[in-house]
């Protein structure tokens, strides 16, 4: 009898395995960090191979810690980074290069040719989304354009690409499946979220040849099976998303019109909006495929900030002003306000609504007053400032406006955070009882593959309430903060020429 799914969670800083039962209890969590490269500014790289390895070692402790035996793992989920790109030697399977991060702005300068080349609204019609080096388009080409031999070998059909669950699910098939899903690939810029299908002529444009490419599997799908020797039991890979896509799937938002923020290295927030036709007129926002399941194609709009719980490790790793990432809630908490400091944490430019590569961290309103407590105040508070210019720029792609905003990922666990973010959205907030919602989202896509749950009426019934924030906040004092926010994020524009 199957006990559990695993959910495979590769993020930007860590590699998770999470064991959960068919209650959503988590019964095993392992997580180990893996290395942060950065080899001039605005630049990061993984290694992907250490990514892979550390991934590995996870699996086996997550399922150790329970003494789990094969046969009682009903199926692997995976979800991801998006965005970041590997390119690797199909025969050695060895990568040409590392990993280049969803945050690196290596290729923001070729952006700025496609743009101003006119080329804007032919990528958003096909895409859904804007051109920028976020994507992974460019770093795919500028690993064939600038690492020796590699496009020679690409055009011999020797490369392969993928997203980091492509190569995680490559390795544990033991190369058998060169795969990803719709949300992942829809994060490329060279996925037609119209068509459903890799796009040739953005192909040709960004000079790609189409033998690299993944297969296309539905979301909730048969993505095969991990290899016998490196885990024992034929358990089936079934169920693949990008993270943001994942946990908005964990959060039940599985009808039109409901919404999640996750908060995390970045924050993503997406709304859904159904089956229709996804192509949203309003540049600032993202059109993309939420899940493929059952042969139909859910759609989001999303919003991304680049910088929001990674702020905090900036406080910490960087400014060493609090010694662990907890810390950051009882130094914000010693003064009773953000004393007019405002910190914009554009470390790797801007994202929606304002999409400026060129921009940079920013803090203004210092006085001689001003304390390490107002510069961790006014850090968390850029994280509920940059989630407000999201949401606004939602609400007018939508034409909805929503009564609440579901909340996960491990900032939200601070309260004061929390509170801050009702107040300056004038929305109630909702944190859930399982704050795990991206590694939960894609074991539910695996488990309604393989029928561990039946429905995804059962997954709603399963999503439970931890705590409610209602917005506290006079109109005046929070028009007055935003105010003086959007006065700092001008300040922190076109920083780099």
């Amino acid at each position: 009898m199957s006990k559990y799914i695993l959910s495979i969670d590769q993020g930007t800083t860590s590699c998770r395995a999470i064991l959960f039962d068919k209650e959503v209890n988590i019964r095993s969590v392992s997580q180990r960090e893996f290395t942060q490269i950065f080899p001039q500014p605005g630049w990061v790289e993984h290694d992907a191979t250490e990514i892979w390895s550390t991934q590995y070692s996870v699996i086996q402790e997550a399922i150790s810690k329970v003494g789990a035996i094969p046969k009682e793992i009903a199926a692997f989920g995976i979800t991801n980074q998006r965005e970041t790109a590997v390119v690797w030697d199909k025969n050695t399977g060895k990568p040409v290069y590392n990993a280049i991060v969803w945050q690196d702005r290596r290729t923001a300068d070729y952006c700025k040719s496609l743009v101003e080349a006119g080329k804007t609204n032919y990528i958003k019609n096909k895409t859904g989304l804007v051109i920028d080096s976020y994507f992974s388009a460019t770093k795919i080409k500028w690993i064939l354009d600038n690492v020796a031999g590699a496009r020679a070998e690409a055009e011999k059909g020797n490369l392969l690409f993928g997203t980091i669950d492509t190569w995680l699910i490559w390795h544990l098939t033991r190369g058998k499946v060169h795969a990803t899903d719709p949300s992942n690939a829809s994060r490329t810029m060279i996925y037609n979220i119209v068509t459903k299908s890799w796009d040739d002529e953005l192909l040709e444009l960004f000079g790609i040849p189409k033998s690299m490419l993944p297969e296309v599997r539905q979301s909730s799908g048969d993505f095969g099976y991990v290899s016998s020797d490196l885990l024992p039991g034929n358990i089936k890979i079934a169920g693949v998303a990008g993270d943001q896509q994942a946990a908005t799937f964990g959060q039940a938002c599985l009808k039109p019109g409901m919404a999640k923020n996750t908060y995390g290295t970045g924050c993503f927030m997406l709304l859904n909006i159904g089956r229709e036709n996804p192509l949203v007129k309003e540049d600032k926002i993202l059109t993309t495929v939420a899940w493929g399941r059952k042969g139909h194609t859910t759609y989001a709009l999303e919003g991304s900030v680049f910088v929001g719980g990674a702020v905090v490790q900036w406080l910490r790793d960087g400014l060493e002003i609090i010694q662990k990432s907890s810390d950051v809630e009882a130094l914000a908490k010693q003064v009773p306000d953000n004393g007019g400091v405002y910190l914009v944490p554009a470390f790797a430019g801007l994202g929606t609504p304002h999409w400026d590569s060129y921009a940079r961290g920013t803090i203004v309103g210092l006085t001689r007053g001003s304390t390490k407590a107002h510069i961790a105040r006014a850090a968390l508070e850029s994280i509920a400032f940059q989630s407000y210019d999201v949401l606004k720029a939602m609400a007018v792609s939508s034409g909805s406006d929503l009564k609440e905003l579901r909340v996960d990922g491990g900032a939200s666990l601070n309260d004061t955070l929390m509170q801050f973010q009702a107040d300056i959205l004038n929305k109630k907030v909702v944190r859930p009882a399982v704050v795990e919602t991206t590694a939960l989202g894609v074991a539910y896509l695996a488990g309604l593959f393989v029928e561990f749950w039946a429905s995804a009426e059962e997954i709603e019934a399963l999503w439970k309430i931890d705590k409610e924030f209602e917005p506290k906040m006079s109109n005046d004092k929070r028009e007055e903060l935003i105010y003086n926010w959007n006065k700092a994020v001008e300040k922190s524009k076109n920083w780099v020429e």
